[in-house]
């Protein structure tokens, strides 16, 4: 027997071998049943734990990867979507360019028609103002004739041809001082 007393470890030391023996084989038995019994289910924990995080990391991984292709995927049909716009754009470009092309021949020839159609009805009310004008100044013309002469020159015939007479000489006389 180890007496208690006094020495550096105090109440730690056992009070008999007996107690010391029942110690160590109590250690023994728990430090088997550790080892046998809880060190499995430790290790069996620790390996589902790793097991787990490195399949997460795979699946990270994976959807890493499948993120960068639908990435790519997206760049590549944005970039197509963009192509698609510029062309529409450049083909409305073109459309526009030709409707306005198109526009402008449309009023050209209805500003040409305008124009002829304002020039025949000028010659036309020129032409009527014109055998008006001859009418009134052969009517005048023989009045005057007539006073002049002292006759009345009712001849219809000989009246037009003295006013025909007198207006070429009239336009005659206009062309010579033109």
């Amino acid at each position: 027997m180890i007496p208690m007393e006094g020495g550096p470890l105090g109440p730690l030391l056992p009070h008999d071998l007996t107690e010391f023996i029942v110690g160590i084989v109590l250690f023994i038995i728990i430090f088997v049943v550790i080892l046998k019994v809880v060190a499995p289910r430790f290790e069996a924990m620790y390996a589902a734990r790793t097991e787990a995080i490195e399949g997460g990391l795979e699946k990270a991984e994976t959807a890493q990867k499948e993120a960068e292709e639908a990435l790519a995927k997206y760049n590549e049909q944005l970039s197509h979507a963009r192509e698609e716009a510029a062309r529409i754009r450049e083909e409305a470009k073109n459309q526009g360019a030709q409707i306005l092309s198109e526009m402008r021949e449309q009023a050209n020839q209805e500003y040409a028609r305008i124009i002829a159609s304002g020039q025949t009805q000028i010659e036309a009310e020129r032409q009527q103002a014109a055998v008006s004008l001859r009418n009134e100044i052969g009517g005048m013309a023989t009045t005057l004739a007539g006073r002049i002469v002292g006759e009345t020159l009712d001849d219809d015939e000989r009246a037009r041809r003295t006013v025909d007479r007198f207006l070429a000489d009239l336009e005659s006389q206009g062309a010579t001082q033109a």
